[in-house]
């Protein structure tokens, strides 16, 4: 059991050399990251392979018995994770950040190890089975990447495959730790983590004994993986990028909303997928709304995540922290208004852009065409549900989606028009392990989560007699 991050750390970096990994709110060195070359991760693809064969014949009660065991290493190291989490990756330790992914983590293990998978009848004499693919490659993002890292790795192990995955090079230490925790419970060769850049990554996609790839992260890192995974036929499961909208009906009581809302957009400060990026007002209601979701925004402490004050933290990297000014720039030079936020305090350490709403904003702004992923909401106001829907639809992608009313049944009627994977009605992001979630349009394809997700991590067969 690891008492502290620096506990954790010491045992994850090399002894020489890697990278330094430094924290986005405070500038200080957290660790090195080992910068593992082909050869290693070559190595790490063969011996996963080489104890496939055994982890999938011990069945799938044995499996979700090694899972059980696992999210109880994870529960027993919960504070040490946390804090390198949020040191890494800059999220706060309170608030839906740091402990809660560490949580979610455990939650996700124990749930993925709770479901029943029997062979199907699908005519008389056929049963369609599962089987698992042999070596899944998995590649993280940097946004939630112990949480993310589990969503892959937990149903590919169930299933009965073994895996190597590759973390965002921005926040290396938090999976490397993670997986050297769970690692004390999973048997040997299990599950293996190649630690690099771009290159890395690149091999592990085209590696000829890689049999199923998973990728979290941007669509235009999707289509590359698509490319590159040509050759070998990898099956895939992508979930890309979202820029996710919502669509306030003008029935609402914008005061029992609003919390749910700046929730829903503000979770990890913005930086996660299935956040919600633009939201979509009736005019009746919308300067209510826009007033409400102000004062919760000013009133969130942000800062450095091991005070436990703070619920919002830095945006992760210099890279994020640019595209977040740009866009709001742009919407300032198209005449928008700035509520709240909007003018991030020059020469101080770590990349905090403060919590921003902006109004009065066209459709097209590039704020609102492009996905910002950090803490800022554009919010557009609309006068027909048709407009609304249609601004909704009108982007190339469809992660999420959510409608607000408090009349569940025009909610619904609105909700089945929508072009994304998932609509939320008076909620947006919430994700669960029992609930099937994947994208429509560009924001990828395959399924995760529950038991559909968990057949998308074997090869089915059908066996007819």
């Amino acid at each position: 059991m690891f008492a502290k991050a620096d506990d954790l750390v010491m045992v994850i970096q090399p002894e020489t050399g890697g990278t330094e990994i430094k924290d986005p709110a405070t500038g200080e060195t957290v660790g090195r990251a080992p910068e593992h070359a082909r050869a290693h991760l070559d190595s790490a693809v063969d011996a996963a392979r080489a104890a496939q064969p055994g982890w999938d014949a011990l069945g799938h009660a044995e499996r979700s018995s090694y899972l059980n065991r696992a999210a109880q290493a994870v529960e027993d190291n919960a504070e040490a994770l946390a804090e390198l989490l949020s040191r890494e990756q800059g999220k706060p330790l309170n608030g839906p950040n740091a402990r809660f992914e560490v949580g979610a983590c455990a939650a996700w293990l124990r749930t993925t190890a709770s479901f029943e998978l029997e062979p199907e009848v699908v005519a008389d004499g056929a049963e369609l089975h599962y089987r698992p693919f042999g070596v899944v490659g998995a590649i993280g993002p940097w946004n939630w990447p112990m949480m993310i890292s589990v969503w892959q790795l937990a149903p590919s192990l169930r299933m009965g495959n073994t895996v190597v995955l590759k973390p965002s090079e921005y926040t290396p230490l938090s999976v490397l730790a993670l997986a050297h925790v769970l690692n004390t419970a999973l048997p040997d060769d299990v599950l293996h983590v190649v630690s690099g850049g771009r290159e890395i990554g690149e091999a592990l996609v085209a590696h000829p004994h890689i049999d199923k790839l998973m990728f979290t992260g941007s669509t235009e890192t999707g289509k590359a993986i698509i490319r590159s995974s040509a050759d070998t036929v990898k099956r895939l499961t992508l979930e890309l990028g979202g820029n996710d909208a919502g669509i306030v009906l003008p029935d609402i009581d914008p005061a029992s909303i609003a919390e749910d809302l700046f929730w829903g957009a503000f979770i990890n400060t913005g930086q996660t997928c299935a956040a919600l990026k633009r939201l979509y007002v009736h005019e009746t209601v919308y300067d209510d709304v826009v007033e409400a979701l102000a004062g919760l925004a000013a009133a969130m402490p942000m800062g450095v995540g091991l005070d436990e004050s703070n619920v919002l933290g830095p945006v992760q990297n210099k890279a994020q922290y640019d595209i977040v000014t740009e866009l709001v720039q742009a919407a300032k030079d198209d005449g928008a208004r700035i509520v709240v936020g909007g003018n991030p305090v020059e020469d101080q350490p770590g990349y905090f852009y403060p919590t921003t709403l902006v109004a009065d904003i066209d459709d097209k702004n590039p704020l609102v065409a492009r996905e910002q992923f950090g803490p800022v909401l554009p919010i557009i106001k609309y006068s027909s549900v048709d407009e609304a829907v249609a601004m909704a639809n009108g982007l190339d992608v469809g992660l999420g989606a959510s409608v607000w009313s408090s009349d569940q049944e025009k909610a619904h009627s609105v909700a089945v028009r929508l072009q994304a994977g998932t609509v939320w009605i008076n909620k947006h992001g919430a994700v669960d392990p029992r609930i099937p979630f994947g994208g429509a349009k560009q924001s990828g394809y395959g399924l995760e989560f529950g038991v559909e997700g968990l057949k998308h991590l074997g090869q089915p067969q059908v066996i007819s007699h």
